[in-house]
């Protein structure tokens, strides 16, 4: 954020030139009330599921929530475009300069041509069972050149092949995905539910569930004895940066493991904090504390209007900020929502900082109540 008694300048273009001290600056300096900061950086969102706004009923349980996700998110694609075109509005209005999406479709191509936000497409893998492991991964391999193929002088987007999470995805696709991960950021939905250690330490868990009803032979899979995220961690160990989103149900020893690979493998990994939506599909929040208390690599996400009532990053951090009862300074959570978020997805060379050269962005956070985001702040972009 820009401290006080500084002067941000920039050129027309949002190109910061200095930062200078306010008896320096000269006249006309254009003041405003509140808290000036880098644009947002949301580093988990579905946008192609905007049309699902509503839709699934909040605090179902992830499973179900799933389950609903499948059954309810196909519609026409004048619906999803008109969907999709208003959430990345509502973001860029809402100071959001980049966005990690998850793409399991082509389908916000269209929006994302014309969009002024900064992208970064995750295209999401699925695939559990072993035996169509190279069909499927060629099915999202040819979503993912789609990406590259529509490339425009304006529409230049880093694009990478995730996995969706470790209960949809086999060692042998995990193994493809790896292949593909050189020198890419990956992201994957981490212990969002404690049926995903549940299955993985004892198969066992409310997520066989829902392999069941997905059709899906488990005869295959064997329990680690391990946590999900010990499991396979080490099957990603060519990526260069990890995004681990949500971590609702992530321990200790999980925290130690992400340490103990990151150094291995001369990784970054990085928690997603998706406050609104863990409590939209779950109802509880993820360890802000133990990740805090660790010096973890915090960032924060919206995920999609299927599990949030917006898609606005202060919203996030004013719910951190209620949730641990205001324990945690606006700084340091702003350092979540901008420099870490433009480290994890490797934009940090043009975005999350006022630095000269930069185009970060400007926004303004107003209505503060002793320098903590209040019931009636809002974030409106400056430039």
């Amino acid at each position: 954020m820009l401290h006080r008694n500084n002067v941000l300048i920039t050129d027309e273009q949002g190109i910061i030139k200095d930062i200078v001290k306010v008896i320096d600056a000269g006249d006309e300096v254009k003041q405003f009330k509140g808290m000036l900061t880098p644009g947002f950086i949301n580093c988990h969102c579905h946008l192609e599921l905007s049309h699902m706004k509503g839709v699934i009923p909040n605090r179902t349980g992830l499973v179900d929530f799933l389950l609903q996700v499948v059954q309810q998110r196909s519609a026409n694609e004048a619906t999803i475009y008109t969907a999709m075109r208003n959430a990345e509005q509502e973001m860029y209005n809402g100071g959001i300069v980049a966005v990690g999406d998850i793409s399991n479709t082509a389908h916000s191509i269209a929006v994302k041509q014309k969009s002024k936000i900064r992208w970064h497409n995750f295209i999401e893998v699925l695939g559990f069972t072993e035996t169509n492991a190279e069909e499927r991964f060629s099915f999202y391999k040819n979503i993912y050149d789609q990406f590259l193929q529509l490339r425009t002088e304006n529409y230049k987007p880093q694009t990478s092949l995730v996995p969706h999470a470790p209960y949809t995805v086999s060692g042998k696709m995990f193994q493809l995905i790896n292949d593909d991960a050189a020198g890419k950021v990956i992201s994957i939905h981490n212990q969002e539910s404690a049926a995903e250690d549940e299955l993985y330490k004892s198969k066992s868990g409310d997520f066989l569930r829902l392999l069941d009803f997905l059709k899906i032979d488990t005869s295959f899979f064997q329990a680690s004895g391990k946590t999900s995220l010990q499991t396979y961690l080490p099957l990603l160990d060519n990526a260069d940066n990890i995004l681990l989103v949500h971590n609702t149900f992530t321990e200790q020893q999980d925290i130690d493991f992400c340490k103990q690979q990151s150094a291995k493998n001369a990784q970054q990994i990085f928690f997603c904090i998706c406050a609104n939506a863990n409590l939209y599909i779950e109802g509880c929040m993820p360890p802000f504390d133990l990740f805090r208390k660790n010096n973890c690599n915090i960032v924060l996400g919206t995920d999609s209007y299927s599990s949030n009532w917006s898609l606005s990053i202060l919203d996030e951090m004013r719910r951190i900020q209620q949730e641990s009862a205001f324990s945690i300074p606006t700084a340091e959570i702003l350092k979540w929502a901008t420099i870490n978020g433009a480290k994890a997805l490797k934009m940090d060379d043009d975005l999350g900082s006022f630095e000269k050269g930069k185009q970060p962005g400007v926004v303004l956070i107003d209505e503060l109540a002793n320098q903590y985001i209040s019931v009636r702040s809002k974030a409106t972009r400056i430039i």
